[in-house]
């Protein structure tokens, strides 16, 4: 099996928030409202699939723990995407 590249169609297509211990309630249930279960027809909200103590939950996959300077993102799809602090910082992502 080799190892494949992997690229999004567009540099805006991710709707992101950095995590932080005191992130806005807000901001948490925005993207908590977006991210989606890819199994069940319609693909309905996945509740509770962001929190503030930093729980990432990916439909049918399991549980991430997020840390402070981490970015959460959903894609146009509801799919959830961890980017670590480090990854951010020195990876080939662009953010605003």
């Amino acid at each position: 099996m080799a190892l494949r590249t992997l690229g999004s169609n567009a540099t805006t297509s991710l709707s992101a928030q950095t995590f932080t211990r005191q992130m806005a309630q807000a901001d948490i249930a925005q993207i908590a409202a977006n991210i989606k279960d890819d199994l069940v027809n319609g693909h309905p909200i996945k509740p509770g699939a962001f929190t503030n103590n930093g729980l990432l939950y990916v439909p049918n996959r399991g549980v991430l723990q997020v840390l402070p300077g981490d970015y959460v993102a959903y894609d146009s799809t509801g799919w959830p995407i961890l980017l670590s602090a480090l990854a951010i910082a020195s990876g080939p992502w662009t953010h605003t």
